[in-house]
């Protein structure tokens, strides 16, 4: 499994990925997801970056920016 999951144009991806991204503990990452305490942005590549998705989480004055291709595989 990869740590982003593609399916049915919702984005799944690892609490622990985001926890370790923001400086966080995985078990308060729902919770805060739901607060709208972090907030994502999923964007889509077009062009020359086709197939490639950014993923940018934001909470207080971090953030974590991943880039995966279709797959889920983050490469950036």
């Amino acid at each position: 499994m990869n740590a982003v999951e593609f399916e049915d144009g919702a984005v799944c991806i690892d609490a622990a990925v985001i926890a370790a991204g923001l400086e966080l503990k995985a078990e308060q990452i729902h919770s805060l997801l739901r607060k709208r305490r972090i907030t994502s942005l999923c964007e889509r590549g077009i062009d020359q970056d086709a197939g490639h998705y950014r993923l940018t989480f934001f909470h207080k004055n971090r953030r974590l920016r991943l880039v995966t291709d279709a797959a889920g595989s983050i490469i950036e």
